[in-house]
């Protein structure tokens, strides 16, 4: 069943109904300031980083489900109720959530009267802004009041839900007119605070959490909301708040509106007070210390100081995510089919700007920045922002590489230090750094990035070129191989969870962390492709720059591997997986369990790992036999039964979750990319519609997730719940089923020397419209897919193309193209 609908023409996802099967959420912000915030208004606040920089608290898996948010009471006469319903829970009259790009809207009403509540982030302003807007639609006058809430975190997120002895001591606020101030540590470490305002004056607040909802109540039943009586309380260390109340008074037919404010400033230290001394007016928890230096918070609250300002700014944003989102447009008839390539699209920015940090499945607390997950979730970005946000991202992420070409495994966005706590060894990142760097020329044409100094574990006393640093990665992998000629897996490639060096029966160790081997027998197969699949990129970056003796031996190198994979990686019907530690194929017809792995045949297929012998038309038609499900294709099959000490965490899982024969929607689309290379376009089309969420949107209270983004992981099909999603929003899903659609399905994929555009769409559709913008060119394709296993015939402007490269024309703004297939 459907629990909303899509408005395309709006562009946003209508949720009917607050009880949907999970929080359904959406991402506000886009550049530092972030807000998580769910179809009931539940969700937190940060800037730049989750862990060290969490504005306000969350408390993940608590019940019930999706505990605290910036929440509004409203009360009237005895009933009080939200316009998200949560915490309350009292019955709607009407309920409406709408996520549209960057901003979120809760239209909601009850006894004769409206709530609309319209929460985003602009751009370029560390704040959230809140409008909230109530209208009188009885025919009696009505007296009520607004309660606003949220409460602080205080700013490392993991050391506010551990070290309470501290914690509960150093909670410290300020509150001058219609602001509260947060600015615990403000006086010793910290030179940043938080804020929380109301554009009009309040007739009450709260500062402190105990003194808001009563030492024995939950966010449902608010002391002060209760009694209608706020207890003006000054935050004295425990847990600091903040809460205005709003006495309003509305004739019928009369509506009112209040802009919040939720801001975040840093100062400078020789800026970090103010000269001014302390009046009456101002309250604070210490008196002793000096007065917070508000200026650049006052900038803040005047700029959003009115319904009008902000409604020009909510204006100003969705152009901004229109233009964005123009970059690549697509128009089949198939409306769900157009709808991801819009969604799909904000699901990349959005990944791209958090990576797997902070998620309603991540706390944002561990995992940072990942080397690997950055450089794929840049390929499905880096045609939408603007190449210097691309270029420091890739920068960041090759700065934490060593020497020897390997790399931390995460890094935190704020520091951009490396994460010792997780370390190194997982022998794919090297080569996903190469891809994600040829993606990025290839979009942008921006070669000089290879000549640029990029430092070696963030050490500026010891650098080298861009184009250095790949080197050094591509050599890792010549570097760094076992037994069979195939490269040495490390801890882990790319399953994190296939951990052939870790053996633990100890409940106490980490699955990845206790490598307990010396590391030089275990093999990937999947690295052995990966390194065959870069080496197009590795080899024209090489070139670009005038290293044709480079280009040469990578060319060399990857025949060779190639060459290796067919002698040791091809098992009969299928690409094996992996060796283990002692030698033993993993991923094989001689495994009792775990036959047959999903990546391989992913990555095989798409570098056509032994073309010439049919291979990888045989690997295709075996995850149709063996791994493919109603709900997209599982990961292995079959599932572990047992706990293997020699595999690791991939076999601790009940059968038919997570890596041990879940569909890990991450990697469907290498499939899909595999069957369209090797010309099976309805073949990838049929996997493509099994996990595009607009697709699955009908069966939600199966799948639970929003049907709007993707999930990284559904459960499979020796699950008793199969069909069921988790993990969504921050997964390399979002950036490969980009890839899959725009670049292979759609075919319009960019090259070094122009763009590649050659279309296998699925046989339904007959006539497609694509628009691309590359490198300053409008490209206008107009489709005609008479059979989408044909040749591809292009005029550029009238004019015939010789094979399917349109090369950029210097001082041309706009292309028309018209292709046929078949």
């Amino acid at each position: 069943m459907k629990f909303g609908n899509f408005d395309d023409g709006a562009r946003e996802y209508v949720i009917s109904t607050p009880r949907t099967p999970y929080p359904w959420i959406n991402y506000l912000g886009n550049e530092k300031f972030f807000s998580l915030i769910s179809n009931t208004a539940g969700g937190y606040a940060f800037y730049t980083d989750a862990r060290l920089r969490r504005i306000t608290r969350y408390r993940y898996n608590d019940v019930p489900l999706d505990t605290n948010g910036r929440y509004f009471y409203i009360k009237d006469g005895d009933v009080i109720w939200n316009p998200g319903w949560q915490p309350c829970k009292t019955e709607l009259d009407s309920y409406e959530c709408r996520h549209g790009f960057g901003y979120t809207k809760l239209n909601s009403s009850k006894n004769n009267l409206r709530a609309e509540v319209l929460y985003m982030v602009p751009n370029g302003v560390n704040c959230e802004v809140e409008l909230v807007t109530l209208k009188n639609e009885g025919k009696a006058d009505k007296k009520i009041s607004l309660v606003s809430y949220v409460e602080w975190c205080l700013y490392n997120a993991q050391d506010d839900c551990t070290n309470f002895q501290r914690n509960f001591s150093t909670g410290e606020v300020e509150i001058e007119g219609s602001v509260i101030y947060h600015k615990t540590e403000y006086r010793e470490r910290r030179n940043h605070f938080s804020f929380y305002s109301v554009n009009v004056p309040v007739d009450g607040f709260d500062s402190d959490r105990e003194s808001f909802l009563g030492l024995y109540n939950g966010y449902d039943k608010p002391q002060t909301v209760v009694e209608g009586k706020s207890r003006n309380s000054v935050a004295d260390g425990w847990s600091p708040v903040a809460s205005h109340r709003i006495n309003v008074e509305l004739k019928p037919g009369e509506e009112k509106s209040f802009v919040f404010i939720l801001g975040y400033v840093e100062n400078p230290v020789e800026k970090k007070w103010s000269s001014e001394k302390a009046s009456d007016k101002l309250l604070r928890t210490n008196t002793a210390g000096g007065i917070i230096n508000k200026e650049k918070a006052y900038e803040i609250q005047k700029r959003f100081d009115s319904k009008e300002k902000v409604l020009a700014e909510y204006e100003t944003l969705r152009k901004y995510w229109d233009m964005t989102l123009s970059n690549f447009t697509l128009k089949t008839g198939d409306e769900k089919l157009d709808r991801m390539a819009l969604w799909n699209q904000y699901q990349c920015v959005v990944t791209y700007n958090f990576a797997r940090s902070a998620s309603y499945f991540e706390s944002g607390i561990g995992r940072g920045i990942g080397f690997r997950d950055t450089s794929q979730d840049m390929l499905g970005a880096v045609h939408q922002l603007p190449k210097e946000r691309i270029r420091e991202r890739l920068f960041d992420v090759a700065s934490t590489q060593f020497e020897d070409g390997s790399a931390y495994h995460q890094f935190q966005p704020l520091t951009k230090r490396g994460n010792a706590d997780i370390g190194s060894n997982f022998n794919d990142d090297p080569l996903w750094l190469v891809l994600g760097v040829g993606g990025y020329i290839r979009e942008t044409g921006d070669v000089d990035f290879l000549n640029q100094q990029v430092p070696f574990d963030n050490n500026e006393k010891n650098t080298a070129t861009l184009f250095e640093h790949l080197k050094r990665s591509y050599r890792y992998i010549t570097n760094h191989k076992g037994p069979h000629g195939l490269p040495l897996i490390g801890r882990a490639d790319w399953n994190d969870c296939l951990n052939l060096n870790c053996f633990s029966t100890n409940p106490n160790d980490s699955f990845q962390t206790c490598t307990n081997k010396e590391g030089k027998n275990a093999e990937s197969v999947m690295i052995a492709q990966m390194f065959v699949y870069v080496t197009p990129d590795y080899a024209a970056m090489c070139r670009i720059q005038g290293d044709e003796e480079e280009a040469k031996f990578a060319e060399e190198a990857a025949r060779q591997m190639e060459e290796q994979i067919c002698k040791t990686g091809w098992d009969g019907e299928w690409y094996i997986r992996a060796y283990d530690d002692a030698g033993n194929k993993i991923g094989s017809k001689e495994c009792e369990n775990g036959k047959i792995y999903i990546e391989t045949q992913g990555f095989g297929t798409m570098a056509k790992i032994g073309k010439d012998k049919g291979y990888p038309e045989k690997s295709l038609d075996s995850v149709k036999k063996y791994l493919d499900s109603q709900y997209g294709i599982v990961i292995l099959s079959p599932a572990y039964q047992d706990y293997h000490v020699e595999l690791g965490e991939v076999s601790s899982y009940p059968p038919g979750y997570k890596e041990n024969g879940g569909i890990f929607c991450h990697n469907n689309p290498w499939v899909i990319i595999g069957e369209i290379v090797n010309n099976r376009a309805d073949d990838a089309f049929a996997h493509y519609k099994k996990i595009a969420p607009a697709y699955v949107e009908e069966f939600s209270e199966v799948h639970r997730t929003e049907p709007y983004v993707y999930s990284q992981m559904v459960a499979g099909k020796e699950a008793r719940r199969f069909g069921e999603a988790k993990n969504s929003w921050l997964t390399g899903t979002a950036a490969w089923n980009m890839l899959a659609l725009s670049q292979y399905i759609s075919g319009v994929r960019p090259s070094y020397d122009g763009l590649t555009v050659e279309p296998r769409l699925p046989s339904h559709v007959k006539t497609a419209v694509i628009t691309r913008k590359f490198r300053g060119v409008e490209y206008v394709i107009n489709v005609k897919n008479i059979n989408n296993t044909g040749s591809v015939k292009i005029t550029a402007d009238g004019a015939d193309v010789e094979g399917t490269l349109v090369k950029v024309k210097p001082g041309v703004s706009k292309v028309s193209l018209d292709v046929t297939v078949g």
